[in-house]
């Protein structure tokens, strides 16, 4: 399984808040991908006093083995086609590229549910 981790999951897992289902998961998996949207996000709530993340998301990253994931023009423009079930952009912009990337989401995150992106719940 090829996964992509939801904001949320990657921020518990760098607390050791994880459920064990979900570590088994991680650890099954052939890929796990964190999106530079997780970065802007978990930035954006630091600086408004809404997330203590004190470690750079990319040493995060380096340091458990997963894979960065870029933006691209091409996922901007995917989002022109994407229902608007949910409107956080960030969630959104992590459902286009899953879609577009082939990758499963890992997350707790109820809100993915209206959309075809295949999810396995954390």
């Amino acid at each position: 399984m090829r996964l992509l981790l939801d904001t949320n999951v990657l921020i518990r897992w760098h607390a050791g808040q994880v459920r064990p289902a979900a570590v088994r998961t991680l650890r099954r998996a052939e890929l796990v991908a964190v999106s530079a949207i997780s970065a802007w996000e978990i930035a954006i709530k630091r600086a408004v006093g809404k997330l203590k993340f004190a470690d750079p998301v990319e040493q995060v990253v380096a340091e458990n083995g997963f894979a960065a994931l870029s933006v691209t023009v091409r996922h901007g423009d995917l989002l022109r086609d994407l229902p608007l079930h949910h409107t956080d952009p960030f969630d959104r912009l992590l459902i286009v590229q899953a879609l577009d990337e082939g990758l499963t989401i890992l997350t707790s995150d109820r809100s993915f549910e209206p959309y075809r992106v295949p999810v396995v719940w954390a």
